[in-house]
């Protein structure tokens, strides 16, 4: 994910570095100073910039091998401390179908002829709600612009000049909660020639709610020497300056060389006062504007982000990802600029994780329980308060690292300490990509982003979510991968070291119909059908259910904690006393193809029926009766702190024993779009995410079923509302007479 660069018209500034092996200045670490100083860039081209908000993109290499769900648990039981993850790799930039991964039993990127997909199969996958390019590969996330509240630069759009007009910039500056003239921007990676990785662009797509998005032109192609490899994933920052035209905004990104070296390069709207939406843009003349530095191999150095403003030392920093291979370690570096032109490497790594490999799409910003932060607010706010207690609860910043090894997203809660460039887990034992660590999504989820949207005051996360059937079907029906739901991220207020992820309240908007099916029980073994006046293809359901059992259910499910850890999610068809149970998505009537979300509650040894774990999985082992697609079965323990658990006494009818009846709620939400399927179990404390492609459960013949294949308990949909959910109106650029930007 290589950084993009601005194209500018001075005379003044240096030309474009012409292409040697020579011409990448390394910018070592320094250990006898505070930071190493980039070179081979004009001192000259200096710009005085201040940046008004965190605004993200991130645009990213397709990924590289599936790993398997039990991976994790098979190195704890060998008694790794960090995940063990395959060490060989694809090159950088090569799809994950065209690496030699297996998809279930045919080679996806081999010429094995595969499931004979029809016309019909192929077109319901696409989905109706889910952002995606109309044809073609694409892979990206969100970039969010708001307004400014005090004139900071005076801006020359000709000559690309920013010039500092205000001496004391400060978190303060960020406050009007405003869209860049009322839009958001979605900018990704796309392929503008095919429905496989390779010929890197940027797409670029505007939307007023997230949900409704309107396509427009190509925003960058790869046409130059440090970007003709691919224009990578990278980041947005917005700008403040002296007119009426609103803000302005620099890119950095990552450009894959002409001898597919990974640098840093920078690009601004060509003409943002006339050009509202932003469709044209240049890159900098002066490109590229970072180099991977000394001891940094040079196809390991990308992801650029938004930046943020540090008041100690009045600069902008951001971090990129990379890899040290003394301990194939995963690194998190900081550059700091005062102008996004000229950049110094910090000397202090900001953290690193042995044995976690390399970390792409790195993410840093601040948390809270109530609602979103701006990362430039809350390093203001933090170094502004002298109360150290105070300090610390509002230091609480989410590190988070999209892992090459294994394509899955990790993070952590931990502190930021600006000063000495570090940040610290809040529980060493659940760092970045260590065993037992934390996941954003525990299915098909990678290469995720967040960013403050100040008009809500609210974090969202976009993530990638790839294709897991063959390259032959995606070839066939034109298009490959989309964006998940943006879901706005909190810290968890019960455990405050996780993160709960829900759907933006926008989703809602999309609701149509309803069918309310609380209050259904289904017993121990039973499925039942579930009658809808709508189809099932496109859903966001909203469920709680009541889980009730006996103690003799519990003792036959009393297992040793280790037992319990083993257990891992399992298959659906695997019984135990307290389940599985839950719903049956995009399944067909006879259930020959089926999607499993579900619970699955298990009891420690010796506990007295106090210590439970609950497991939330997608078993997608039916979802399709195709042979050449992924299909696993994923998911997670999921903490239950508010599970309302209730006991009571109960007389036998035979005898003048007393056993006592005990009672759980569990709470769940999935939201189904033909061939992706979101679940949220307890508030988001754990998500799954799962690629289906049926072959039988597609059009009319979706269902929806709730089970409960437990052997001694019963379950009650005490709360089950099925909502349809309209398809989008995504429609492609039209020009301003064509009413565009009217609606």
């Amino acid at each position: 994910m290589d950084s993009g660069a601005i194209a500018g018209s001075s005379s003044s500034r240096s030309p474009p570095l012409p292409y040697s092996s020579s011409s990448y200045a390394p910018l070592p670490y320094n250990n006898d100073g505070d930071e190493a100083t980039s070179s081979g860039r004009s001192s000259s081209a200096r710009w005085r910039v201040l940046v008004a908000a965190g605004v993200v993109v991130v645009l990213l290499v397709v990924a590289t091998g599936f790993a398997g769900v039990r991976m994790e648990r098979e190195a704890a039981a060998a008694g790794m401390s960090v995940m063990e993850r395959g060490r060989a790799r694809k090159a950088a930039g090569v799809s994950e179908k065209t690496s030699g991964v297996r998809l279930g039993t045919a080679d996806a990127g081999a010429d094995h002829d595969g499931f004979p997909w029809s016309n019909a199969m192929l077109q319901w996958q696409r989905t109706g709600f889910h952002f995606q390019p109309h044809k073609n590969w694409m892979n990206g996330t969100i970039i969010y612009f708001k307004k400014k509240t005090k004139l900071l630069f005076s801006w020359d759009p000709t000559s690309m000049l920013l010039t500092w007009i205000d001496d004391e910039p400060n978190g303060g500056a960020y406050a009007g909660p405003v869209y860049y003239k009322g839009w958001y921007h979605l900018f990704y990676q796309y392929n503008p020639e095919g429905a496989v990785w390779g010929n890197i662009a940027w797409g670029h797509a505007v939307s007023r709610d997230l949900l409704r998005w309107h396509h427009l032109p190509l925003a960058m192609v790869p046409d130059q020497w440090y970007d003709i490899n691919g224009v990578w994933t990278g980041s947005a920052t917005v700008l403040l300056p002296n007119n009426d035209g609103g803000d302005n905004i620099v890119i950095l990104y990552t450009g894959s060389t002409n001898e597919s070296m990974q640098v840093q390069c920078l690009a601004v709207p060509s003409d943002p006062d006339n050009d509202p939406l932003l469709i044209k843009w240049r890159k900098y003349e002066g490109n590229p504007v970072m180099y991977p530095p000394a001891g940094v191999d040079p196809k390991d150095f990308r992801d650029p982000t938004t930046a943020w403003f540090d008041p100690s030392d009045r600069t902008w920093r951001l971090v990129i990802g990379s890899k040290d291979d003394t301990d194939h370690a995963g690194i998190a570096m900081v550059y700091k600029t005062r102008d996004f032109v000229n950049y110094d490497l910090v000397t202090t790594m900001l953290h690193r994780v042995a044995g976690t490999g390399m970390w792409e799409c790195v993410d840093l910003y601040p948390v809270s329980a109530t609602g979103g932060i701006d990362m430039s607010d809350a390093i203001s706010s933090i170094s502004n308060d002298h109360n150290e207690k105070k300090k610390k609860k509002k230091n609480v910043v989410v590190l988070k690292a999209s892992m090459d090894d294994d394509r899955h997203d990790y993070y952590a809660v931990g502190h930021y300490d600006a000063a000495a460039n570090t940040w610290t887990p809040v529980d060493p034992d659940k760092d970045v990509g260590i065993i037992g660590g934390l996941r954003y999504d525990w299915g098909k989820l990678y290469a995720s982003k967040t960013f403050y949207d100040p008009a809500k005051r609210r974090r969202v996360l976009w993530g990638w979510v790839g294709e897991t059937d063959s390259q032959r079907a995606d070839k066939a029906k034109g298009w490959a991968s989309l964006q998940s739901i943006p879901r706005t991220v909190v810290l968890d207020g019960k455990s405050e070291n996780q993160l709960t992820q829900w759907p933006v309240e926008e989703v809602e908007t999309l609701r149509v119909n309803s069918t309310d099916l609380s209050g259904i029980t289904v017993d121990p073994g039973s499925v039942i059908p579930l009658v809808l006046n709508h189809r099932a293809t496109q859903l966001d359901i909203i469920a709680e259910f009541h889980l009730t059992y006996n103690s003799s259910a519990s003792a036959a499910m009393i297992i040793n904690d280790d037992d319990d850890d083993d257990y891992s999610c399992s298959a659906v068809i695997n019984r135990g006393a307290l389940g599985p149970f839950g719903l049956l998505v995009l399944a067909d009537k006879q259930r020959h193809e089926r999607t499993a979300v579900y619970f699955y509650v298990v009891v420690s040894k010796n506990n007295n029926n106090k210590n439970k774990k609950v497991h939330f999985c997608h078993d997608e082992s039916r979802s399709s009766r195709a042979d050449d697609i992924l299909k696993q079965v994923v998911g997670a323990s999921v903490a239950v702190f508010d599970h309302h658990e209730e006991e009571e006494e109960e007389q036998e009818a035979t005898n003048d024993d007393h056993r006592r009846r005990h009672h759980l709620t569990l709470s769940l939400r999935v939201i189904v779009d033909h061939s992706i399927v979101e679940s949220f179990a307890q508030g988001g404390r754990a998500v799954v995410t799962s690629r289906v492609y049926p072959t039988e459960a597609i059009y009319a013949a979706a269902g929806l079923f709730l089970f409960n294949n437990a052997t001694a308990a019963t379950v009650t949909a005490k709360t089950l509302i099925v909502h349809h959910m309209m398809m989008d109106s995504s429609a492609s650029y039209q020009h301003q007479d064509q009413g565009f930007f009217q609606d």
